[in-house]
């Protein structure tokens, strides 16, 4: 199937995809599909964060109270758009990270009936520990790459994300 560029559908219109990991002829190969790659190397990633993250954060909390520490208090769907998460999983998030108290919840100074988020005493300082962990589990993840194979690579995926 060809798409309105005349390029086959799912191929990269550069035309730099390699043409025989696509190439209908040979035939349908899941370990050369970028979705088959994604998902193996997020799996990767998710161990060696599960391994290395302190206090049994996931990568969802860890990536609201990252924004949150950067972004400073905030909706819960701001929160949301800035850590790509859809509405009930940020609702989730929110809920165990005030549970654990590293995120409190007050009516926003603007609108009292929007609620802000923002860190606690906690939250803030745990966020702080966990950086240093994070930078060590990308620097996990991207070890079997050189340091320019990393930067491509990071500069690649965000072209496409």
């Amino acid at each position: 199937a060809r798409n309105p560029s005349g390029n086959r559908a799912g191929a990269v219109e550069t035309g730099r995809a390699d043409a025989s990991d696509a190439d209908e002829s040979s035939g349908y190969r899941l370990e050369k599909q970028i979705g088959f790659i994604l998902r193996r190397a997020s799996q990767r990633h998710a161990t060696i964060f599960q391994e290395e993250m302190i206090a049994g954060l996931t990568p969802t909390q860890f990536a609201a109270l990252v924004q949150l520490d950067d972004a400073g208090p905030c909706s819960q769907n701001h929160l949301g758009r800035l850590t790509a998460m859809d509405i009930a999983t940020i609702k989730g998030v929110v809920e165990r990270l005030r549970s654990r108290g590293l995120v409190t919840i007050e009516a926003d100074r603007q609108d009292r009936r929007r609620r802000s988020l923002a860190l606690s005493d906690a939250g803030r300082d745990l966020v702080q520990q966990a950086r240093s962990h994070a930078i060590m589990i990308t620097a996990q993840t991207l070890a079997p790459l050189s340091a320019d194979e990393a930067r491509q690579l990071l500069a690649l995926l965000s072209r496409i994300a």
